[in-house]
């Protein structure tokens, strides 16, 4: 996994902030495998909330967290309510990513 564990602990932190105690994040894409270099930061996140446009404005404010405290990079979030079916990336999130 190609974050430091700085940044592991402020997306878990912020991501814990943001969307609850009990919200779960896992990274996926590129920064999973060690032999690749760069790439952005593919997080995803599940929820308890369930209300799409609260769930697509908590995903922004952790977006500009992440920005401010990581420095500006390539960030992309999918942010889902548990329990709700799965689109393609989710589910490729799940089972490849890893969860922090």
């Amino acid at each position: 996994m190609r974050l430091t564990d700085n940044q592991t602990r402020i997306i878990k932190e912020a991501t814990a902030d943001i969307f609850g105690p009990d919200s779960r994040v896992w990274l996926f894409g590129s920064r999973t495998d060690d032999a690749r270099r760069g790439g952005d930061i593919d997080l995803y996140v599940e929820t308890a909330a369930t209300d799409q446009r609260d769930i697509q404005k908590k995903r922004n404010r952790l977006w500009i967290r992440l920005q401010r405290q990581l420095g500006e990079q390539r960030i992309d979030i999918s942010a889902h309510s548990t329990g709700q079916p799965l689109n393609a990336i989710q589910r490729e999130a799940r089972s490849t990513g890893i969860q922090l």
